[in-house]
């Protein structure tokens, strides 16, 4: 029986490529959430405790590590979203999304011979790339409950808020972690209307070539459609 964390997963293994593991096998407890927190260093304490994607190379492997908090489960279980989307289940949904994406994007990086580093632009390269994925799934979403399919201006303007008004409300300290999540999030909004105006064949088209894009070239194909 498929369960909802597979369908994303399979969702986007059929846009990219295929990982080859069952990313549902990396779950992890709040106790180990909290082990690798700690050895994360001080910016990771900034990060929502909501859900989190720890990645590590070590022994020609990459380490995975998935947690959802016990309240996010109960909020789409309780909210399930393959019933609609909703003011109640869209934030925990958007979060469970994102950190599938995070692996799932590490691990075929990885297989291409690129471990992840603690590197700022490794980092921005998976945010951006979670932000346009998860919207993108979220339109698959909404369309999915309308009938015929039609996408309406106020579908997207909620959609929108939450994806990205919403995320940049978060407070940060770090101002390391305040730039990387303005930066992304403005751009995976500019870069996700522009993938709303092309038709679907070639969207997919697109967001492959994307996908295999590192984080400057990204920012300079979001900057050269937005001229």
């Amino acid at each position: 029986m498929s369960t909802l964390f597979s369908e994303i997963q399979g969702l986007f293994e059929r846009t990219y490529a295929s990982l080859g593991v069952n990313l549902e096998e990396c779950l992890i407890d709040r106790r180990r959430c909290r082990q690798l927190s700690v050895l994360a260093g001080a910016q990771a304490a900034e990060l929502s405790m909501l859900a989190r994607t720890f990645l590590r190379a070590a022994d020609g492997q990459l380490k995975v590590g998935i947690y959802f908090s016990n309240w996010m489960i109960e909020q789409l279980e309780k909210h399930d979203p393959r019933s609609g989307l909703s003011d109640e289940n869209i934030g925990p949904l958007i979060a469970f999304i994102e950190e599938i994406n995070h692996a799932l994007h590490a691990g075929l990086q990885f297989q291409r011979g690129m471990e992840p580093v603690e590197q700022e632009e490794y980092a921005r390269n998976l945010e951006l790339q979670a932000q346009v994925d998860t919207y993108l799934v979220l339109l698959l979403f909404i369309a999915f409950f309308r009938k015929p399919g039609t996408i309406t201006e106020r579908d997207r303007r909620w959609l929108q808020f939450h994806m990205f008004e919403a995320e940049q409300q978060r407070p940060f300290r770090d101002q390391t972690l305040h730039a990387r999540y303005a930066e992304t999030t403005l751009l995976a909004r500019q870069y996700t209307s522009y993938l709303e105006s092309l038709a679907a064949s070639r969207r997919v088209e697109e967001i492959r070539i994307f996908h295999a894009l590192g984080y400057s070239e990204k920012c300079d194909r979001i900057r050269e459609l937005d001229a």
